[in-house]
């Protein structure tokens, strides 16, 4: 068991360290702040670098788990805990982790496994809460993973990571993936390239959702331009009433892949 280091200096490297990386300074790193985070962390393969905590904090449970994983322990006062979360109303508690690498080929083989045989594609997301959010709702729909474009939010800044509640701890996530990449892998695998856009020819109840997809679901403020539309094969829209235009990205990606859900069943 490592000894617990008390660190009163708000400049010790470690510290600068970590506001580095809740800042998204040090890509390769993570932020992980909260006891549901933190435990969220510890069941998962990531790999976590050091835990800090405030000196009043008592989680037996958490602490006995980062020490028989050998993982150093900085003890710190209230005062230099809170320069260091993201937080307004911290737990006490907050680890720096190795950011999550995952390759095409977890995806691919997902593929085979997963309940749902569906890729997800974001475009250009740019709310870091939306884009947890929808991290949330594919894990518990269970599709074989996310893919991401270049120039979205960041997947794993505290505020992304803290709206997936840890599922982007777990589900296979590819960043900065261009548009033309993603259309020649979907081909390449033969999933049907499908789109959720308000003018969609089709309802989602309309779609066989058993057949293998990329669900493509373009930004919140935007969708995908005329161009990219062009390129996919099926448009698909969420019959609303009351007049009601548009929802929220991750309620749309909810509706469509729980309908996906039921038919795979």
């Amino acid at each position: 068991m490592k000894e617990i280091e008390k660190i009163t200096s708000r400049d010790n490297r470690r510290l600068v360290n970590a506001r580095r990386v809740r800042d998204g300074k040090e890509p390769e790193q993570i932020f992980v702040e909260g006891r549901r985070l933190v435990g969220e962390a510890l069941r998962s393969s990531l790999e976590i670098r050091e835990c800090f905590v405030d000196e009043g904090f008592r989680d037996r449970e958490l602490l006995d788990a980062m020490a028989k994983r050998m993982i150093a322990i900085a003890e710190l006062p209230a005062r230099i805990f809170d320069s260091i979360v993201d937080t307004k109303q911290p737990q006490g508690i907050a680890l720096v982790a190795k950011r999550p690498l995952h390759s095409r080929l977890t995806i691919e083989s997902r593929l085979k496994t997963a309940a749902l045989p569906i890729v997800i594609y974001l475009k250009e997301v740019n709310n870091p809460s939306n884009l947890g959010a929808v991290l949330r709702t594919a894990e518990a729909a269970d599709v074989a993973g996310i893919i991401i474009s270049k120039n979205s939010a960041d997947v794993f800044s505290p505020k992304a990571i803290r709206s997936s509640m840890g599922s982007s701890f777990r589900l296979p996530v590819l960043e900065n993936i261009d548009f033309e990449e993603i259309l020649r892998w979907a081909k390449e695998w033969e999933l049907t390239m499908t789109a959720s856009d308000i003018l969609g020819e089709k309802s989602h109840y309309q779609i066989d959702w058993t057949t293998p997809r990329l669900l493509i679901f373009g930004s919140e403020a935007h969708g995908l331009n005329e161009t990219e539309l062009e390129r996919v094969a099926e448009k698909i829209q969420i019959s609303m009433e009351n007049g009601v235009e548009s929802l929220n990205l991750a309620v749309s990606a909810g509706i469509i892949l729980f309908e996906a859900k039921r038919q795979n069943a």
